[in-house]
């Protein structure tokens, strides 16, 4: 399932999504957070943000080592290993990280919905996931440039 479509690597296909939904993530979900006259325009977009961007990143560490375990069965060694390895530790640090920050923004979601049903939270429950959702959207911002800059130079750093 994670190996290929029409002939290409799922993996290569499936980072794309990342680099688009992980940054797009933390961008609204920090937006949210500055902006509250914003928030009923930007709630659903980050809600389904806080969902899309763990799955994507799920199937590209799936699909990274479905990749990975293929080109090991093929014979790769030495110093591309290595920084196949380097990348795939990326990668898994990035998918815990989204997971974190998607579990963190749909809370802070539920707590500012001002929704009746959302018993009274004490004051201080805002504000520290707002600093959560900042502080992760930081790292995740950080670990998928160190990722996707590790896979590009792996694939094209000796290519040009």
């Amino acid at each position: 399932m994670f190996e290929q479509i029409l002939g290409l690597p799922v993996h290569v296909l499936v980072v794309h999504a990342v680099v688009v939904f992980v940054p797009l993530l933390a961008l609204l979900a920090v937006a949210y957070i500055v902006l509250p006259r914003w928030r009923r325009r930007l709630d659903w977009a980050v809600a389904i943000l806080a969902v899309l961007a763990p799955v994507t990143a799920f199937f590209a560490v799936e699909s990274g080592e479905a990749l990975e375990d293929a080109l090991v069965a093929r014979g790769f060694q030495g110093p591309i290993l290595d920084q196949i390895f380097e990348h795939s530790r990326y990668g898994d640090i990035l998918f815990r990280i989204v997971v974190a920050l998607g579990i963190v923004v749909l809370l802070l979601l539920v707590a500012t919905s001002g929704h009746r049903r959302v018993p009274k939270l004490p004051a201080l429950v805002t504000p520290v996931l707002s600093v959560a959702v900042v502080g992760l959207s930081i790292a995740a911002l950080i670990y998928v440039w160190l990722t996707g800059h590790s896979g590009a130079e792996t694939v094209w750093g000796t290519t040009l």
